[in-house]
Parts: structure tokens; C-alpha cells; sequence
């Protein structure tokens, strides 16, 4: 295991609102903490078909990259600073996200709430991670 000041702090990240505020508060703990930041989002999916190509199921989807790096941009503007890595993982979110979990001082997932009572639970990413994640999870709420 890598020592507690190398481990890295981990954001999940889906294109959302919320993931961009848990993006933005992961890199505020990252730098007080002088700690890499390492932005996760996944895709998924068994091969289909668009239009007459096969997609391989072994990259992922069309727009999957441009969407991570949409979203850094948002985030951080045009230069994405030295301590953020990115990276585009295959599998499910909350399953990859509890394994990846091992290797980080801290996990940091958004809340995609709807409001009102359906918008006070958390979302099944979320409470997969509270329930099993191999570290401290911290839910930002939007």
C-alpha cells in the first residue's frame, strides 16, 4: 500500500452538475492536503451496433473521452492543473469505484438528488460506495 501522502484522493465523475461540484471540492481537499487527485468515469456496455459498424467492446462509446475531458474543462479551464490525472475505466461505476477504492486516501462522489423527498435519498452509486469502499467516502451534495 502506498504511504497515507501518496495515496491519491479519487473523484467519480459522470458529465453531471454534481460531479463537477464533487470534482471541484476533491481538488480543494487534494491541494490542502498536497495529495494527487485522480478523476474516474466509467463506461459499460456489450458490443452493439451503430449503423452498419460493429463497436468494439473493448473501447469506449464515441464521445466517452471528449465527455472526461469536457468536463476537466469546465472545471478547471484550460489547463487542468499537474496534481489531476483522468482516466476513462471500464466496468460498472460503483463496482469499479469500491475497487479502486483500495488504493485512495479518500473517495468523493456527487449526489444526483431530484428535490423534495425522492431528492433526500442517495443514489445507488453512492450507497454502494458508503456501504464498501475501502476508505472514507464523502457524498457533495449539489
Amino acid at each position: 500500500m502506498d504511504a497515507p501522502s501518496q495515496q491519491p484522493i479519487l473523484v467519480g465523475i459522470d458529465g453531471s452538475d454534481s460531479s463537477r461540484d464533487a470534482l471541484r471540492t476533491a481538488d480543494r481537499i487534494a491541494r490542502a492536503l498536497d495529495v494527487p487527485l485522480v478523476a474516474l468515469m466509467f463506461w459499460q456496455g456489450p458490443p452493439v451496433y451503430e449503423g452498419w459498424e460493429t463497436v468494439d467492446p473493448n473501447r469506449p462509446p464515441a464521445g466517452s473521452e471528449d465527455q472526461l475531458r469536457s468536463t476537466l474543462a469546465d472545471v478547471f479551464g484550460a489547463g487542468v492543473p499537474a496534481h489531476v490525472r483522468a482516466e476513462l475505466l471500464h466496468g460498472r461505476p460503483a463496482v469499479r469505484l469500491v475497487e479502486e477504492s483500495e488504493r485512495a486516501l479518500m473517495l468523493v462522489l456527487g449526489r444526483r438528488g431530484h428535490g423534495g423527498l425522492r431528492g433526500s435519498a442517495l443514489g445507488s452509486v453512492s450507497n454502494a460506495c458508503i456501504a464498501h469502499a475501502h476508505c472514507p467516502v464523502l457524498v457533495v451534495r449539489h
